[in-house]
């Protein structure tokens, strides 16, 4: 009984999202270029980018979630991201 509840357990830590917060994000970038941008430090399992109901517009941060805590690290490895030209 104890072996299958710890084997429950792992698996729910293996389904655990590690996830970041983006702001200052340009109007012109969309969810599927952070995801494409963000793809190269790890697994991103979501990008999460809110848009405002009033003017259709983003509203310029997300979050990333990524699968392991090393993916969220190899993201802190990087000085700064710029995406088309802004530091995000």
């Amino acid at each position: 009984m104890a072996a299958a509840s710890a084997v429950r357990a792992v698996g729910r830590r293996s389904r655990r999202l590690f996830d970041i917060f983006v702001a200052d994000i340009p109007w012109t970038v969309s969810s599927k270029e952070l995801k494409e941008y963000f793809s190269q430090f790890g697994s991103v399992q979501r990008c999460q980018l809110p848009f405002d109901k009033d003017t259709g517009f983003h509203r310029r941060y997300c979050w990333i979630k990524f699968s392991t805590p090393q993916d969220v690290q190899n993201v802190f490895q990087k000085d700064s991201h710029i995406l088309e030209g802004a530091k995000v």
